[in-house]
């Protein structure tokens, strides 16, 4: 069963991608689970107001997908491209909800200064690149483009 997570790789940047997809997957299975459990209230103080629909649903609903996409990281690598533009399209999905936590001042998951928030909304880019890039997306996207000309 571990054999198949890994596809094969002919070079070290390939190996790089499998351990940094999986890792991903892990990341985000772990942190769904968090959305339904023990973090719950910290993430319901991201929801931010103008959303329509109930904070803990929309709190369990990402968890879900997180939990979804996290899983499909891992163990659907034939489709790590498309999961991959997935994955980077919930991160600019969720990032409003970064944003409304930096400008409520809302204090969750230790940020609980301005300053915290606000460094915090520049990891939300380097997450849309790990996905693109752990799973090969950019790298497809670009040869296609090439393909294409």
């Amino acid at each position: 069963m571990i054999n198949k997570l890994f596809e094969p790789a002919a070079d070290q940047t390939s190996r790089i991608r499998v351990i940094l997809r999986i890792g991903l997957g892990v990341f985000l299975s772990f942190t769904g689970l968090s959305h339904l459990t023990f973090q719950r209230v910290e993430f319901l103080a991201q929801v931010p107001n103008w959303v329509p629909l109930d904070g803990d649903l929309v709190v369990v609903l990402s968890g879900l997908v997180e939990i979804i996409l996290g899983a499909a990281l891992i163990f659907i690598p034939r489709f790590r491209v498309l999961i991959g533009w997935m994955t980077a399209a919930f991160f600019v999905v969720v990032f409003p909800g970064n944003v409304a936590q930096y400008l409520n001042g809302t204090d969750a998951f230790g940020l609980n200064t301005d300053r915290a928030r606000f460094i915090r909304l520049f990891f939300q880019p380097l997450l849309v690149l790990w996905a693109l890039w752990s799973t090969g997306a950019w790298r497809d996207l670009q040869a296609s483009r090439h393909a294409d000309q």
